[in-house]
């Protein structure tokens, strides 16, 4: 399974943990689970956990860009995506085109306006932990 990262999960994930850093886990203990992203989206997890607005510490950053540095696996993406609602998020579309990535994961409502992504599903972390972890983990 494919699985690509909007930074907003990412940042959720390290700040308030709970929902977003149990897919985060799931997605890095599935070893048929694939964590996508281009050198441009590995580039921005990096900078905006940097940012001083978070009031992450030294070790934190250095934990997470590790995890980002073995974890993720970086793909060429040589399209591009024109995403007039949201030019930065062109980014994630562009690389889930490129690798027919099977979902993105996303809480921002910009992408609701994506189409034509193949066979990509973008959705929320909250629906992909219902569909792939809650559900597998039930024993019938």
């Amino acid at each position: 399974m494919k699985v690509i990262v909007d930074t907003n999960i990412l940042v959720s994930a390290v700040l308030r943990g709970r929902t977003p850093k149990e897919v985060i886990q799931f997605i890095i203990d599935t070893p048929d689970c694939d964590w996508l992203v281009s050198k441009e989206i590995l580039e921005e997890y990096k900078q905006v956990l940097s940012r001083p607005k978070f009031k992450l510490t030294p070790e934190i950053i250095n934990q997470w860009w590790f995890v980002l540095d073995t974890v993720t696996r970086v793909v060429e993406v040589t399209n591009v995506v024109d995403f007039p609602r949201d030019r930065k998020d062109a980014k994630f579309l562009a690389c889930a085109l490129a690798t027919d990535a099977d979902f993105l994961l996303t809480g921002d409502k910009d992408f609701e306006e994506a189409k034509n992504l193949g066979k990509t599903r973008i959705i929320s972390v909250s629906l992909f932990k219902r569909l792939l972890i809650e559900l597998n983990s039930k024993d019938y």
